[in-house]
């Protein structure tokens, strides 16, 4: 339902909690505030998927991260299609992402406009495998 809250799922609570205190600062601080913009919109939802904490709308991942050698990377799906400075391309599709070390502070400003973006901007991930990997924009 459109307004109401989902709490943040707790394989991903479990996910930040087994992960090195550095990082577990970073990734609670990034699940707060994703979970506090997005959670709260029609079709929203969040999981472990692929081994690592997403949300999606309507079944579209359009946010997530994951833990990597020294860093957390926070990955926007649609992200290129941002027009970010502070996003950078990842992958051959529409992704972009921004990575952070430990002890960063999260730019909420940013994070918040990027979440807002990442509802706004949405390219058809759920369907590249039925589509044969081409993507089409949904909104």
């Amino acid at each position: 339902m459109k307004g109401s809250y989902l709490p943040i799922h707790p394989d991903i609570l479990a996910y930040n909690a087994a992960l090195a205190s550095g990082d577990q600062a970073l990734c609670d601080a990034l699940a707060a505030v994703i979970d506090r913009h997005i959670s709260k919109l029609d079709g929203a939802e969040c999981k472990v998927w692929h081994r690592h904490p997403v949300w999606f709308l309507h079944g579209n991942p359009i946010v997530g991260y994951s833990t990597l050698k020294g860093c957390v990377r926070l990955l926007f799906w649609s992200g290129q299609s941002f027009d970010e400075p502070g996003l950078k391309p990842e992958g051959s599709f529409k992704a972009a992402e921004i990575r952070f070390e430990p002890g960063d502070k999260v730019p909420s400003k940013d994070l918040v406009r990027w979440l807002k973006k990442s509802a706004a901007i949405q390219w058809d991930y759920k369907n590249i495998v039925k589509r044969k990997g081409r993507l089409e924009r949904l909104v």
